[in-house]
């Protein structure tokens, strides 16, 4: 096996870097990383429902969708993202036992029993410190998770939209859990790039593993991928599946249903009850049910007493 560490925190690049190793080479991979402030969602899931739209607007966090299934998670500086990419055998090769425990070993030499609980979750003293997914490509399957080292949760809940009971959609559901950091439980292990590195060490002391690291020419690949498709509204947004937002809005001292439908990100119908909300609320169909494109159409129409985040 491969131990490639990511030395750059770019979360396009790295998820660009996970798909162009499970599709263009035949090796197996151990990837680390770290990422700034995002949201990642599951590839079947509903953007906006997932997240707080307003505060990841607000703090500049990017939403990303990834390669593989699954639900929400957050990342930042203090959480170390695992990546296994492994060749298989079909019929055999989604596997959360076999790939989270290799981590739990991990855990293990530090003193810290950890479980795999539920389907993709692993937990520590009953809480949540890492959400797994995985992805098949061909004879080739990539599974990735999270560890919660000493992650920001204030900003990880603030993030996640609590309430989604206004989307009506069949895209994948989150299924949230109380969460901790593996941080107080390491009191000798003084930050993550040192958590990092007892990982790294741990898997290259394993027969057969050794350090890699990308070429230039990978390095230009993968950035090209990340520009093309992980920071892209297509995929990221309309990619996405189709659903409607249903939900009582304020305008213009008038109270009112708003419904908007929404199909590959963009605004098929957006209609309310109250017959003058309704006219102005027909100014954002054909738009893209993004905050900046929304808010322009507010700008642009002069609507009073209406706050795009009211859109979401």
């Amino acid at each position: 096996m491969n131990c490639l560490t990511l030395p750059a925190n770019d979360p396009f690049f790295n998820l660009g870097a996970e798909e162009y190793l499970l599709k263009n080479s035949s090796r197996e991979f151990l990837i680390l990383y770290t990422n700034s402030p995002s949201v990642i969602i599951g590839k079947h899931q509903c953007l906006h429902r997932e997240t707080d739209t307003e505060y990841v607007t607000l703090n500049n966090i990017p939403v990303i969708r990834r390669l593989s299934g699954g639900g929400t998670v957050f990342h930042d500086g203090n959480n170390l993202n695992f990546t296994f990419i492994r060749n298989s055998e079909p019929g055999r090769q989604v596997d959360f036992q076999k790939h989270t425990a290799p981590v739990i070993g991990f855990l293990a030499s530090l003193g810290i029993e950890a479980r795999l609980e539920g389907k993709n979750d692993l937990k520590v003293n009953g809480l949540k410190i890492s959400g797994n997914a995985e992805h098949v490509h061909r004879n080739r399957v990539l599974h990735h998770g999270t560890l919660l080292f000493d992650s920001d949760l204030g900003a990880l809940r603030a993030s996640l939209r609590r309430d989604t009971s206004a989307y009506i959609t069949r895209a994948v559901n989150s299924n949230p859990s109380s969460v901790a950091n593996l941080k107080p439980l390491l009191p000798a292990i003084e930050n993550i790039s040192g958590f990092r590195k007892r990982m790294e060490d741990y898997f290259l002391n394993f027969p057969g593993t050794e350090k890699y690291f990308l070429t230039d020419t990978e390095t230009a690949i993968i950035e090209a991928l990340a520009n093309t498709k992980y920071r892209t509204w297509e995929w990221n947004y309309a990619y996405g599946p189709d659903y409607q937002l249903i939900k009582q809005i304020d305008c213009q001292s008038l109270r009112s249903q708003l419904r908007i439908e929404i199909k590959q990100g963009i605004i098929t119908e957006c209609s309310a009850e109250d017959s003058e909300l309704k006219k102005i609320f027909s100014k954002f169909t054909g738009r893209k049910h993004i905050v900046n494109e929304l808010a322009e159409v507010i700008e642009k129409e002069n609507i009073k007493g209406l706050s795009v985040f009211s859109l979401f």
